[in-house]
């Protein structure tokens, strides 16, 4: 059973929760309002007939008149009640569909303002759980919880109130089976919040020796320690079930004494044994005792629906907080109106550019160098030195904690960033193509390319014939009809960036995924491409970059040392240890792309 908040008041709704809804509050406290009030007409013709029961009693019949009263009134409060609720559910339901569409579009809208290397940390699952996952779950928030909210808050409040003015002393008394529940029920949410910590652990370790065995299963059955990755996954399960049991153990008696106490059958007994006992004192007449007869035993329906609706606010809120910290991700900030700067020329500078990805990483500090015009430049060095992180600001994935990156004279964040791209294309290690055509991912960047110009830009990346083999060309559909290999997707990359025309290009481990002969393939298309163009280029292999117009050494975030191939092996320092490590013989002639 999963815990739940107490039920003894009306269920509070968080703070994150109350934010992503806002647009549409309004909305939904009128639904609340409308199904509350629907419900209580609904309750009418209960009295209705408490009233013609203790008539006919009492005075031994009931005048036609007051009984096609009673039947009119009965019978007209209960049809207007339906028609209540049913536009409140209509109301909550067009909200909830306003407030679908709001949460979607305002994401989209937020992550295509954040930095690209906010991407580069998160797997894509987790954009899809908050844009699809928890916002089909906020459905039942908005679509239900606040009518069915109103629903049984509404029954509550007209029965306690009916209830009272029929006998203050005959209320009190039917009443006495409720305080019994919210005690064994906050009993038992009380008990089983010990243990909580150790279930949600349990789950965890499940799901790690699941994927564990999975992503490992090749390993295992090669060399046959099947019995040991089996042997971690029980003792897993043996480790949750004692968990699960330490969970629920305090909850199953404690709910079974909440749900018996309030069981209609319960409630109704304990109306008829004070009921009898007061007509037997004569503080009430036997016929008074009706309304709580046909009344009181109502109460439990809505109060087990609250109950049962704090459960849907448990998952809401989780969801609606996950939402609400996307909406909140950083932006990169555009240049502000009169601000903007347009790039003069193609140089580029690095002036003291520091950059933490938090208080504990520092990867950069007081980096400052710069990028001649038609020039190559080479970023070597011991993995994670911060040379990646250095493409990464070029190209704004993420802006400088201190220092500048100047493109033209003109500082990168007060350009803006269609303006940006148009001066820098870059191709990644880390291949990104979109669920759409060969077409489509070639004109990404420029989507009113010709189908010329897209032609020439996959013939000069060496692709224009791999993609005529497809089944349907350049219609063919990433992922379905288009199965392509690393390397493959790395020359659509570079037919990307070839129909973008960018002055300056970024290499960041181009040929890292690609196998020996489409490295050759992607070697020539950039030797082409790069033609004139101002390079900067991320290498871990030192003979591709070994013909460099200049090559910067860096060393625990700072430049270590510069200067061309020879020179800096001439100086025996960081970068000839680096050559000696990799066995490079003195007669590579390999050189980069551009040269």
């Amino acid at each position: 059973m999963d815990a739940q908040p107490s039920a003894s008041a009306k269920p509070a709704v968080p703070g994150s929760i109350s934010q992503v809804l806002q647009p549409v509050r309004g909305r939904l406290i009128a639904a609340a309002l409308l199904a509350a009030a629907g419900a209580m007409l609904t309750l009418v013709p209960l009295a209705g007939i408490a009233h013609v029961a203790r008539s006919a009693l009492v005075e031994g019949g009931v005048a036609p008149a007051d009984l096609c009263w009673a039947l009119g009134i009965g019978v007209a409060c209960l049809f207007a009640g339906m028609l209540l609720i049913s536009a409140g559910e209509l109301l909550a339901h067009l909200a909830d569909n306003r407030i679908t569409h709001h949460l979607r579009v305002a994401i989209v809208q937020r992550l295509s303002r954040v930095p690209l290397g906010w991407f580069s940390s998160r797997a894509s699952g987790e954009v899809k759980q908050a844009i699809q996952d928890d916002i089909n779950t906020l459905h039942s928030l908005t679509a239900h919880f606040y009518t069915t909210l109103g629903r049984a808050g509404g029954a509550i409040l007209i029965s306690l109130i009916y209830l009272f003015a029929m006998d203050w002393r005959m209320a009190i008394v039917s009443l006495l089976p409720f305080p019994g529940f919210f005690l064994f029920f906050a009993r038992a949410m009380k008990a089983s919040e010990t243990n909580m910590q150790a279930f949600a652990a349990g789950m965890g370790r499940i799901d790690n020796a699941v994927v564990e065995f999975v992503n490992g299963i090749a390993v295992v059955k090669a060399f046959g320690s099947s019995g040991q990755a089996h042997s971690r996954y029980r003792q897993a399960i043996d480790e949750f079930a004692q968990a699960f049991i330490g969970f629920t153990r305090p909850l199953v008696a404690s709910m079974a004494n909440a749900n018996a106490m309030i069981a209609p059958v319960a409630v109704l007994g304990v109306v008829l044994l004070f009921g009898t006992l007061f007509v037997a004192l004569g503080w009430i007449a036997a016929p008074d005792v009706l309304p709580f007869v046909l009344v009181t035993p109502g109460l439990c329906g809505p109060l087990l629906l609250l109950h049962y609706i704090t459960h849907d606010l448990h998952h809401a809120t989780g969801a609606a907080r996950r939402v609400q910290a996307l909406l909140e991700t950083p932006v990169l900030e555009p240049p502000a109106p009169g601000t903007q700067q347009v790039p003069k020329g193609g140089a580029i500078r690095f002036e003291g550019v520091g950059f933490a990805y938090d208080a504990e990483r520092q990867v950069l500090a007081d980096v400052s160098f710069s990028l001649e015009p038609g020039t190559t430049t080479a970023i070597v060095g011991r993995s994670g030195a911060g040379k990646s992180t250095l493409a990464r600001l070029l190209l704004r994935f993420f802006d400088p904690s201190t220092g500048r990156i100047t493109l033209g004279g003109a500082d990168l964040r007060q350009i803006e960033s269609a303006n940006l791209y148009r001066h820098i294309g870059f191709v990644l290690q880390d291949v990104r193509l979109i669920h759409a055509s060969v077409r489509d991912n070639i004109a990404l960047g420029r989507p009113s390319a010709s189908q010329q110009q897209i032609e020439a830009a996959a013939q000069a990346a060496n692709i224009h014939q791999r993609i005529l083999a497809l089944p349907r060309g350049y219609d063919s559909v990433i992922g379905e009809d288009a199965q392509l290999s690393g390397g493959e997707q790395q020359r659509l990359s570079i037919a990307r960036a070839v129909l973008l025309d960018p002055p300056v290009l970024v290499l960041d481990e181009a040929t890292a995924a690609a196998d020996a002969e489409s490295e050759v393939a992607i070697q020539d298309a950039l030797s082409r491409f790069a033609e004139g163009r101002t390079l900067m280029v991320i290498a871990h292999r030192l003979d591709t970059v070994m013909h460099a117009d200049r090559i910067i050494v860096i060393d625990q975030g700072g430049i270590h040392e510069q200067g061309s191939h020879a020179e800096l092996l001439a100086r025996r320092g960081l970068y000839a240890q680096l050559w000696a490590q990799g066995g490079y013989p003195q007669s590579v002639e390999q050189a980069v792309p551009s040269c």
